[in-house]
């Protein structure tokens, strides 16, 4: 079952980060062609920063999913309410305080960005109607999407959350296209909000007929959500900070060819997460019912599998990303978009972003937020302050250095960390992994780049280009895959044709 689940949950997965991939490569565009880089970096800059606000949660989400994977798996419906209850109280506690946050930075923040000729009305209304969009996150959706979580159904929170983004881009389409302002725009994509939040509703009392949130709470089922802040922390200052930084430091044009790129290479994550998306409950699960030896085989698959998709999305992307920016940024005058330096530092930062991963997934399933919480403040604080320090002499490279400074210390934590305490397998192999990684990452990328002209001047040839590139780096990567680790390349086989033929294994 865990595995027909797994096969959902990546499929549908997938299918949202195509959706996201879509509607990023477009809607950027659009709105630079039709309000400007300032606009466009304005409206990023404003989500990235109201991000932060989301660490009110504190921690109740991860908290809350660990707390149900025991009441789950028992079929114990009293303490699935019970929790379900303490977690809906919070959330609304937390959505108010959320949304006090969101109303002080509409004052605050026009302040901060004057003088880039945007008027502060429009900024502090933009700032409200993102805000409220967030808000809804805590007071109709967050209980729902912890219960799809833990119980493995990811699938559900993938289909609802893309139709949801699949409307919002069509709203703002069509709305841009006839050039209304900017204001108005954002506050008729926000019904697709409304709409996501239906939908979470309607399936939970559909699928969950005795749910009840106003059950007696069990709080002390919750008592992980302060240890899980720190994690929060740290989410929203790797996501977070890059983007505000740039506006608030650097300019808000250059934070529009931060998200541009960034871009790009957030669709080469998402790709890549889709495959640990709903694991975390699956792991969750096994270590729950003890079950070691099961947990050992699957991570070690998984982690052999991830590693190989990371070194050929971003080989890809390497190749690809300039042809890609030279065709998608023609006719952008008011920034410049043409920095191949700063493609490489990005592909560089999202390389030791993911390597991290599938380490990071593990903490999440056995709940070691208390247990890691230093280690994800040193993170925190070593983007945060670089990031500071580097931006206003160095600009986006000193922010993309500030991320891999970060990030490459938390890999090498992680990849001690956690066979210690989670996997019990020695971390020599997820090194040997990682390097062979970097190695076939650079037998990919170099002989494209010394050898072949890729100048493309439409979508279409970019895309021919694109599916060439992406051949030859399956095939390089794919082979040294299987010759350097043919019994794990072997299980991996035998465990994906089992999931397209939907049959259960444990």
């Amino acid at each position: 079952m865990r595995t027909k689940l797994s096969f959902y949950n990546s499929i549908s997965a997938v299918a949202l980060q195509f959706v996201n991939i879509i509607v990023n490569l477009i809607l950027p565009r659009v709105m630079i062609t039709v309000y400007g880089s300032n606009v466009n970096g304005l409206v990023t800059s404003i989500r990235q920063f109201i991000s932060y606000f989301n660490l009110v949660e504190a921690g109740l989400a991860g908290a809350a999913v660990y707390a149900l994977y025991k009441p789950l798996a028992e079929k114990d419906r009293d303490d699935i309410n019970g929790i379900l209850s303490a977690s809906n109280r919070f959330y609304n506690i937390s959505g108010s305080i959320f949304s006090g946050l969101v109303v002080l930075t509409a004052f605050i923040y026009p302040m901060l960005t004057s003088g880039q000729g945007i008027d502060p009305f429009t900024i502090a209304a933009l700032v409200l109607i993102i805000g409220a969009s967030g808000a809804l996150e805590f007071f109709a959706v967050g209980k729902y999407k912890v219960l799809y979580t833990a119980d493995q159904k990811s699938y559900v929170i993938s289909l609802i959350n893309a139709a949801a983004v699949a409307m919002n881009a069509v709203i703002i389409l069509v709305l841009a296209s006839l050039r209304l302002n900017i204001v108005i725009v954002q506050l008729a994509a926000m019904t697709s909000f409304f709409a996501r939040s239906a939908l979470y509703i309607i399936y939970g009392r559909l699928k969950y007929g005795d749910l009840d949130f106003s059950a007696p709470p069990k709080n002390e089922a919750l008592d992980k959500r302060w240890d899980a802040l720190v994690l929060q922390v740290l989410g929203a200052a790797s996501t977070a900070t890059p983007v505000v930084v740039t506006s608030l430091f650097v300019s808000l044009s250059e934070a529009s060819v931060f998200v541009t790129y960034n871009m790009v290479f957030t669709s080469v994550l998402a790709l890549l997460t889709t495959f640990s998306n709903g694991l975390s409950a699956i792991f969750g699960d096994m270590l729950v019912r003890n079950e070691l030896p099961t947990l050992q085989k699957a991570y070690q698959q998984y982690e052999y599998l991830y590693y190989a998709l990371v070194a050929w999305g971003y080989s890809v992307a390497a190749v690809m990303i300039m042809p890609f920016m030279r065709v998608y940024t023609a006719g952008f005058t008011d920034a410049e978009y043409i920095r191949p330096a700063v493609a490489a530092m990005f592909v560089a930062v999202g390389i030791i972003t993911n390597i991290k991963n599938p380490q990071g997934m593990l903490v999440i399933s056995a709940g070691l937020y208390r247990e890691t919480r230093l280690q994800s403040l040193i993170q925190a604080l070593i983007i945060v302050g670089a990031a500071v320090l580097l931006a206003p002499r160095f600009g986006i490279m000193g922010v993309l250095a500030a991320a891999l400074l970060s990030n490459l210390y938390r890999d090498i934590d992680l990849f001690f960390y956690i066979p210690k305490t989670v996997t019990k397998l020695s971390p020599v192999m997820t090194i040997r992994r990682v390097l062979r990684l970097v190695v076939l990452f650079f037998i990919t990328v170099l002989p494209v780049e010394f050898f072949v002209d890729i100048n493309v001047g439409s979508y279409v040839q970019w895309a021919l280009y694109a599916v060439a590139v992406g051949i030859w780096a399956m095939l390089v990567i794919g082979i040294g895959n299987i010759l350097m680790e043919r019994k794990t390349a072997a299980a991996v086989l035998e465990r994906i044709r089992l999931m397209a033929g939907s049959r259960s294994v444990r």
